[in-house]
């Protein structure tokens, strides 16, 4: 059974993680990501420590849909904590359509950086 989204507790700068809990029925589940699987979640690299919360928000469908999955992978006990690290993280395979990288390419959510837009945009758009 999937979790359900619950609440945020925020940037741990000692672990480099963001703490967050889900529910599982009535239990609450501890869930941590590090802040290298935001990153790589995100398509970035580096993100300051400030930044992580609205990172989470902006990955937190992502982030919880990984941290149900590893939930169901693995035998329930009370207290057991989630803890995602870059290794969970599914890369995208490339295919020859793909972008030239340049640092700020397409997210595995398929959202873009202002960067990149602006990067791709024919000359005459960007009159």
């Amino acid at each position: 059974m999937p979790l359900t989204r619950d609440r945020i507790i925020g940037h741990d700068n000692e672990r480099l993680a963001f703490r967050f809990t889900m529910r599982n029925e009535a239990d609450t589940v501890e869930c941590q990501i590090s802040d290298a699987a935001l990153d790589e979640l995100g398509g970035v690299k580096g993100t300051e420590s400030i930044a992580r919360q609205a990172q989470f928000l902006a990955l937190r469908d992502a982030v919880e849909g990984i941290a149900s999955d590893m939930f169901d992978r693995v035998p329930v006990i009370k207290g057991r904590v989630i803890r995602i690290f870059t290794k969970h993280i599914q890369k995208l395979p490339s295919s020859p359509a793909d972008p030239i990288e340049t640092g700020s390419e397409l997210d595995t959510n398929k959202t873009a950086s202002l960067r990149v837009i602006a990067e791709t945009r024919p000359a005459s758009a960007a009159q």
